[in-house]
């Protein structure tokens, strides 16, 4: 567990209110849809019948870190073709990544599902995740981020505000399908989060990680779903890269170095399409260690030495991407 209060660390829901009020207020420009639910819930449509964009994406991966983290678009001249990289940095990479981007509430109703992702996760705070970060956020707005193709139920948006405590009126969803330019975004600003949630997935003490950066390649979106998917999780697993800064033995550092990158699992090497196509769509099938950046450096801050493993594959992206 984190050995840092909560009561002394900042709220990532209103951390986030104003980067949310900004995005509503900037809708027309952004290309957003705003409308209220029955419930009266506010809903804003990133991708569905809006168009959307790169910028209201970046915007909403911000939201999505709970105010703790930038989101830059930048040149890269990493890979030959896809020179375009989403970089994400954080001032607190454990709350923002884990704490808030973290997609780890299961809505479901009827045959709806999503997972949702933002602040409001630290409201509800159901997670086993909240008992190992010691942490839980109070506040009286809330705003998850929803990766769906359509409006969820009202009766849905209703018990989401109830479980996270708030007015109805006061929660705010923010829908981004896997398919649209503001859903590519935000999904692809998720890669330092990857490595955290890997880095917890391989028992490295959290509250060791003091600080990470992480870019990952923008690919072009796709209409179809499983394309879509596949092309944002590409660009992390062959393309991602992030470094992280810890605390400790320079040995366990280099540890943490070597089972961070995607090229650890079983299978690694070929398209997340072709992976899932091979399990037959069943996500849950596929080895959770594939999940994290092409190549992962991290630095020991006793020492000051950093450990690199992993290797980016633009041949993969390339099959992937065009």
């Amino acid at each position: 567990m984190l050995d840092t209060p909560t009561d002394r660390r900042p709220s990532v829901s209103a951390l986030t209110g104003p980067l949310v009020d900004d995005l509503v207020n900037k809708a027309d420009i952004l290309r957003l849809d705003i409308s209220r639910s029955a419930c009266g819930a506010r809903i804003v449509d990133a991708g569905i019948a809006a168009r959307g964009g790169i910028e209201a994406g970046r915007r909403i991966a911000e939201i999505c870190l709970g105010g703790l983290g930038a989101v830059s678009i930048d040149a890269s001249a990493r890979f030959q073709r896809w020179n375009t990289m989403v970089t994400v940095t954080t001032a607190d990479p454990v709350v923002a990544c884990l704490g808030s981007q973290y997609a780890g509430w299961s809505l479901a109703e009827g045959d709806f599902f999503a997972l949702g992702s933002g602040p409001a996760r630290a409201l509800w705070g159901k997670e086993a995740l909240f008992g190992e970060l010691g942490y839980r956020d109070r506040a009286d707005q809330a705003t998850l981020v929803l990766e769906v193709d359509r409006t969820p139920p009202d009766s849905l948006v209703a018990h989401v505000a109830a479980e996270c405590g708030v007015a109805p009126e006061n929660l705010t969803m923010v829908l981004t399908p896997t398919s649209s330019l503001a859903g590519t975004v935000q999904i692809v600003a998720r890669v330092l989060e990857v490595a955290l949630h890997k880095t917890h997935a391989l028992h490295f003490p959290l509250e060791r990680v003091v600080d990470g950066i992480g870019s990952s390649p923008l690919p072009p979106p796709a209409p179809d779903f499983v394309a879509a998917m596949g092309r944002t999780n590409d660009a992390t697993l062959y393309g991602g890269d992030v470094q992280l800064f810890v605390t400790g033995p320079e040995s366990e550092a280099r540890e943490l170095a070597k089972g961070l990158p995607s090229s650890s699992s079983r299978d690694h090497g070929r398209t997340f399409a072709e992976i899932f196509t091979a399990y037959n769509g069943d996500f849950y099938a596929m080895d959770p260690m594939l999940f994290s950046p092409a190549r992962v450096t991290v630095t020991a801050l006793e020492t000051g030495r950093s450990f690199t493993f992993g290797a980016f594959h633009d041949d993969i992206l390339e099959r992937s991407f065009a």
